[in-house]
This record gives structure tokens, sequence and C-alpha cells, in this order.
């Protein structure tokens, strides 16, 4: 697999990475992660934090045991910047707003998380991007790093990511439910969806480290566009 490399230097490396990759290895450890292939040309490779398997965008590694202590304490003491963008259904109600909600794993289900008091602090902003009635492109800055974090908490306000197969709906994105009177072609016996992968991009990543500031950034990628295109045509 070809690595998109948005940053790197003798410290570290910043990757885009694409949706249905794994970050590191899981316990199966039989799909190939991103961490295996990082070995595979660097050797010794160490996890700084990690992306859903189906989130795209920019992710760091550290180089060496040294900077990934350095890094790791970074994000866990919140000085990371960390911007996220996704496509989530409805529009909400207050452009801009605070979503401060305990998160924990799951009692009964592996793999799984959910929102309620006994968890662990996590806080996620929001801001109203763009509106499209049956749904709106949102901004997300994440303080805290919980697993499923931005997912639960669209979730919790009743707007979840499109595309969520853990957390909302799992249905792909088609045409149909964009375009009114929307005919399919008569040689087409099945409508190809716009998008099948859960529609969440982790965008940036800021930090100032060594004396020196880092904005790494991953661009939106092709799929996400395509839709965004599709929804400010219909």
């Amino acid at each position: 697999m070809q690595l998109d490399i948005i940053f790197e230097n003798n410290y570290f490396v910043a990757i885009h990475k694409p949706s249905g990759l794994l970050s590191i290895p899981d316990r199966i450890g039989k799909e190939l992660s991103l961490k295996d292939i990082l070995k595979e040309k660097y050797g010794n490779i160490f996890t700084v934090h990690r992306l859903d398997k189906d989130t795209s965008g920019v992710i760091v590694f550290a180089k060496d045991e040294a900077t990934h202590r350095s890094l790791s304490q970074m994000f866990e003491a919140r000085e990371v910047k960390k911007i996220y963008h996704g496509l989530v259904y409805g529009v909400p109600v207050h452009t801009t707003g605070t979503i401060d909600v305990p998160i924990f794993a799951h009692p009964g289900k592996n793999g799984l998380m959910v929102t309620g008091n006994k968890g662990k602090p996590a806080i996620t902003d929001y801001a109203l991007v763009e509106s499209f009635g049956k749904y709106a492109w949102m901004q997300f800055q994440i303080h805290t790093g919980r697993t499923h974090q931005i997912r639960l908490h669209m979730k919790y306000i009743g707007h979840s990511i499109v595309c969520d197969a853990l957390y909302g709906n799992p249905a792909p994105l088609l045409l149909s439910s964009i375009k009114r009177n929307f005919k399919l072609a008569k040689a087409v016996e099945e409508e190809k969806p716009l998008l099948q992968r859960l529609a969440l991009h982790a965008t940036g990543l800021s930090f100032e480290w060594n004396n020196e500031t880092f904005q790494l950034e991953a661009p939106i990628p092709k799929d996400l566009r395509a839709v965004l295109q599709q929804l400010r045509k219909w």
C-alpha cells in the first residue's frame, strides 16, 4: 500500500490514513494495519494515538521511545489541537456548542462505548459548517481522546455521523436520498452508493514541540468531497 506521508522528520511521521485501514493491529491480528506497513518501512515505530478503522485523516507515529513518551504526554495533557470534519444526519438546533458527557466501555458488548456518569471525561466542541436540510457538514474539536468520542457525542445530541454502523444508521448514502425525482438508468439494476464508509475525517493536528510549531493537515478525501458536491447541487 502506498503511504500518504503528510510530514516526516527524524523523530516522527504523520500519515494521511485512508478509511478502512486499522491504525494498529487488533487483538486477532489477522488484518493489515497502518502500523504493520510503517514497521516494514521504518523498523521500530511507536503508537502515539489512534484513529478508528473507518475514520480517515492525519495520524502520528513516533520513531523512537523518547519522542513517543514526549508526544504521548502532550496528547494526554490536552496540548494537541485536534480538528475533525464529518457529515451528520439532520441539522443541530445550535450552530455551535460543547458536549461534555463522560464515556466508558459498554459492560456487555466488546468494542462498544456508551455515555454515562460512570465514564471518563469527554469534551467535544462542534460547529456547523454547511447545512443541507437532511444533512449537515460539521467541524469538531476534541479536547479529550476517548474511543469513538465524536460518534457517541453526536449520537447523544441526536445527530449521528452518516454511515455509522455502531452508533447510527449503517445504510450507505445514496443519490436517491438527496436528489428529488431521482430515476435509475434503465440499464442499471442497482443504485451505486455515493458513500458507504463512516463520514468522519481527522483534518488536522497542531502542537508545539521542541520549540517548533507543527500544523499537520490531511485534505478532505475524494469520496467525502464528492458527497458534498452532490449535496450542494441538489
